[in-house]
């Protein structure tokens, strides 16, 4: 048996500037944090031949070609993962639609888990890679790149995109004192609903040619932030994300809608000094900077809303039980 334990993710700058039809071109950057929210996979083998597939709902079939499930199914074709295995997924949290970037958080675990199965032990990078061509070449989804990474890599880190394509992952090097109290002064509360970011990213992917202008300046706070990070101004942390929520609005016409505009109008009355929805908009999680002075204050304003406490994860996907090792 083999389980898989990979973060959740909470991007705070550059989100939109991480699809490959505008990095390619012009360069992007994500400020971006791995939470101790995981999916787990487990593998088990089988002695029968069948493969057992368990999620929301449950697949027994005979041949990697007949499951539904498309990224279980794609992770086995590039793993060579072959029949007469069990395979489980959970998470700490019902993800689907949660804006936390769970679709590529499930693939790296499962890439990571089946390789492991394999006798191999891969790379975060190639994790990362294999998960990009899983669910944007081969399945189509319209999303960008930088939930793989922060799922392989975890921990706050920087993601530079390149021009011509390139990736660099930093890990921010701060003291661990500075990156709990960056986690002490973010909150999360939720939406009340899940969505498809879809056709919001569908949206979003066809205006990139006309929001240039507006992707280059998230691009900016992402490097902004790291600055205001690596000097220890977390203040300014706030203060940005309400900028760049301003700017992220304007992408598609679902990122926002009068009932999240009126929780953030909310949470910002009681003292929230910025915030954003956490991935493509339309729902999910609400995040929140707040100074601790002030966090009974918004708490009791959100009253309404379920709050997720979270704190950072110190890795990416790992492998946390192999009975064969």
């Amino acid at each position: 048996m083999i389980i898989s334990q990979t973060p959740l993710r909470l991007s705070l700058f550059g989100g939109g500037t991480d699809f490959r039809e505008y990095f390619v071109q012009h360069g992007g950057a994500v400020l971006t944090m791995g939470i101790d929210k995981y999916i787990y996979v487990i593998i088990k083998d089988r002695f029968d031949s069948d493969i057992y597939i368990n999620y929301s709902k449950k697949e027994t079939v005979h041949t990697v070609d007949e499951i539904e499930h498309g990224l279980v199914r794609e992770a086995m074709r590039k793993t060579g993962m072959a029949a007469g295995v069990e395979i489980t997924t959970l998470a700490d949290i019902p993800s689907e639609g949660s804006g936390l970037g769970s679709s590529s958080s499930v693939t790296v675990g499962l890439l990571n888990a089946m390789y492991s199965h394999q006798g191999l032990q891969v790379p975060a990078e190639q994790l990362a890679r294999d998960a990009c061509e899983i669910e944007i070449d081969i399945l189509r989804k319209p999303i960008g790149i930088q939930d793989q990474t922060i799922a392989a890599h975890g921990n706050l880190s920087f993601v530079n995109f390149k021009p011509g394509g390139a990736v660099s992952v930093e890990k921010m090097d701060l003291n661990n004192d500075l990156k709990l109290q960056l986690a002490n002064n973010l909150m999360l509360f939720f939406t009340s609903r899940t969505r498809s970011a879809d056709k919001i990213l569908l949206e979003q992917r066809s205006n990139i040619g006309d929001r240039a202008a507006e992707l280059g300046r998230l691009r900016d706070y992402a490097f902004q932030g790291r600055e205001a990070l690596l000097a220890g101004n977390l203040d300014a942390i706030g203060a940005m994300l309400h900028d760049a929520w301003t700017v992220k609005k304007s992408l598609a016409s679902g990122v926002t809608d009068p009932q999240i505009d009126d929780m953030y109008t909310t949470a910002r009355s009681a003292g929230a000094l910025g915030g954003k929805v956490a991935g493509a908009g339309g729902g999910g999680f609400l995040l929140l900077y707040v100074r601790p002075e002030r966090q009974a204050s918004v708490r009791q304003a959100m009253g309404g809303y379920r709050e997720l406490p979270f704190g950072l994860s110190r890795d990416g996907s790992k492998i946390i039980f192999n009975i064969n090792t």
